[in-house]
């Protein structure tokens, strides 16, 4: 395992980084199984966990809670907020009061005193970023957090965070977390290039596209191409067709070069510079090691180059993926005027 300074802090984590999204409910719901792998990847050198309040509304902090007994001095950890815990209005967003509240919770759960970087999920259209930055500011001073960094954020809202900490005296976003891979790499336009001039540091999740890049031999009968993703696989719009497309290509290519689908995929990830660590997210305790097993591959330029040709540089093969939201705040209906 290789390891990376983490956007300037002088943190060093890990090039792989364990994400936790899939144990709980929405995935692996035996607990001493996902507590099992949490110390499968930190056995094998991964010290960087990424994990969420809404991951399985507070079960995923609580897995990994328990997972670090006795071993969270050696680990990097990661959480997030912003995203709804719950039916209550104000129990998301970046407002101070909610802010204050969440990471209190994330500390409970995760059992903990400090929390490495506390992340924001996803922009706040209704709250000032100066208000949310001076809450994250107050934590960081206070020792609760070390550092703090967002997640979907567009250029444009990463540079605003970034004068906003300047000229109000903020700390300021450290990482930003955006969604990457072979198959969606409209970031590398404009979010990596911010990113890297603002020295910020990038831990990307989504490797493997949703299981697009997984290496099955039908990635459209995966568990996620039912009820309100069900397009995003459904072979009769002409971006799913282009996707599909693009994998028979990549699985060729991954069969000359001797590596299987996912090794290249995530080798792949890692070969931008602007990428600090990987998530990883395994549901199974096989998927764990079949991902391990490809930490050290690196990818020469030539293979680099093929896979240019097969998805250009800057693109998303399908244009209605949902990542880095490009349409005007004007479209959250919460900001329509009544």
């Amino acid at each position: 395992m290789k390891y990376r300074v983490l956007g300037g802090t002088g943190i060093s984590v890990s090039e792989f980084a364990l994400g936790t999204m899939m144990l709980g409910a929405m995935g692996n719901t035996d607990h001493d199984e996902s507590v099992r792998m949490i110390h499968t990847a930190l056995d094998a050198g991964i010290n960087f966990v990424d994990t969420a309040d809404v991951y399985s509304q507070g079960e995923s902090e609580e897995i990994v809670g328990k997972a670090l007994k006795g071993r969270r001095d050696d680990v990097v950890l990661a959480t997030k907020f912003a995203l709804p815990m719950g039916s209550d209005r104000n129990h998301r967003g970046g407002s101070r009061r909610w802010v204050m509240r969440a990471v209190e919770d994330s500390l409970r759960r995760l059992d903990t005193d400090h929390i490495d970087l506390y992340q924001m999920h996803r922009p706040d259209h209704g709250t000032a970023i100066d208000e949310t930055l001076s809450a994250l500011s107050d934590l960081v001073h206070a020792g609760k957090v070390r550092a703090i960094g967002g997640s979907f954020f567009s250029p444009a809202q990463a540079v605003e965070a970034q004068w906003t900490a300047e000229r109000r005296g903020h700390e300021r976003f450290r990482t930003e977390q955006p969604p990457y891979s072979i198959l969606t790499r409209g970031i590398e336009a404009e979010v990596l290039p911010t990113a890297q001039r603002y020295g910020m540091g990038v831990l990307t999740f989504g490797p493997l596209n949703s299981g697009w890049l997984s290496g099955r031999s039908d990635p459209t009968s995966g568990h996620r191409n039912a009820g309100a993703g069900a397009k995003m696989f459904d072979l009769d719009e002409p971006g799913v067709r282009a996707k599909a497309d693009a994998v028979d290509k990549l699985k060729a290519l991954a069969a000359e070069v001797g590596v299987s689908l996912p090794h290249l995929a995530i080798a792949f990830v890692r070969s931008h510079p602007a990428i600090t660590s990987v998530i990883i997210g395994p549901r199974r305790p096989e998927q764990l090691e079949d991902l391990l097993a490809g930490a050290d591959l690196e990818l020469g330029a030539d293979v680099l180059d093929r896979i240019d040709e097969i998805v250009p540089p800057g693109v998303d093969v399908n244009p209605d993926d949902f990542y880095i939201d490009p349409t005007p705040p004007i479209l959250d209906k919460r900001l329509r005027r009544r």
